[in-house]
């Protein structure tokens, strides 16, 4: 049996940035200057225990009271925060180590300018997801946070000048539904050509191309083997994309966020074994797994 890892598998270079921020930080620390980060660094169970292993706390908001007095560093992640954090952070007297990927940041600052336009802010996302509660604290929640097309169809005022975002780690396609469902409705909509369109509605893609960019690769690595484990921390939201993307060019992937779940008789009648994950998935997690499935078989059919 041959094992691949998907080469263009792994961190993105937003969570790659992230982690080296948290290791700089971390080797700086000492007794009376604790490292902490606002909720789990990335959605990747196994790199939030490497990491802790070295120091790193997680915290919440709620928590800054607690430490503001110990002179804590608090690392913002790349999902962002709030402005309010910030606020609240400067409060206390407690120090910010900013590691917000650049890409959010962008989002937020045209979610921020559009909403000075006074303009209905649309976003495709989770709600509850970390990125999107920062772009909603941007906006004061004055936003429609919507995941379906019938979402959209019901709580977005069709009256209003509107600009429809996305939460950075979302599917292109269903972003591509909601646009044009909001096309034939939103008011004031004048469209001359495909090349110069004239309108109050505005559809700013704010998908993360290590995103998207991976799909097309992903579905043919996925479709040249027989079987495909796509590790991913069941919180990330790309990993969920990914792996879907992944499962409609091969049926038998399988998702695993740990070694423990995976399940010998998925490689029965397999010749070819391809690894994958998601941008939070780091790459000894994946040469972990490479060798615990080649430690399943026999010797002799090991390649």
């Amino acid at each position: 049996m041959n094992v691949s890892i998907d080469k263009h598998s792994g961190f993105c270079w937003g969570v790659v940035r992230t982690v080296r921020i948290a290791e700089d930080q971390l080797e700086e620390r000492t007794a009376e200057r604790n490292v902490y980060v606002l909720g789990h660094i990335i959605h990747n169970p196994s790199e939030i225990a490497r990491l802790e292993s070295k120091g790193l706390r997680t915290i919440s908001v709620d928590d800054f009271p607690s430490i503001a007095h110990r002179g804590a560093k608090v690392i913002i992640r790349a999902h962002g925060e709030p402005p309010e954090t910030y606020r609240q952070a400067w409060e206390h007297g407690i120090e910010i180590i900013d590691a917000t990927c650049p890409v959010v940041t962008k989002l937020q600052e045209r979610v921020r300018k559009f909403y000075d336009q006074n303009y209905q802010i649309v976003i495709f996302g989770k709600k509850d997801h970390a990125e999107v509660l920062g772009v909603r604290g941007v906006v004061r929640d004055q936003c429609v946070v919507v995941l379906t097309v019938d979402e959209a169809l019901a709580n977005v005022d069709v009256h209003r000048k509107t600009v429809l975002f996305s939460q950075t780690t979302m599917d292109r396609p269903t972003f591509n539904a909601i646009r044009d469902a909001l096309k034939q409705r939103v008011a004031e909509l004048v469209v001359d050509t495909m090349e110069n369109i004239a309108t109050e509605f505005h559809a700013k893609d704010t998908i993360c191309g290590q995103v998207s960019g991976r799909e097309q690769q992903l579905a043919a690595f996925a479709a040249s083997n027989d079987v495909v484990v796509f590790i991913a921390g069941r919180a990330s939201s790309n990993g969920k994309v990914l792996f879907n993307v992944a499962r409609g060019a091969n049926p038998r992937t399988h998702f695993v966020e740990a070694i423990s779940e995976i399940d010998p008789s998925w490689f029965e009648g397999a010749t070819n074994v391809g690894i994958s994950g998601a941008t939070s998935t780091p790459q000894w997690v994946m040469e972990d797994v490479r060798s615990h499935i080649l430690s399943l078989e026999t010797p002799e059919h090991v390649v």
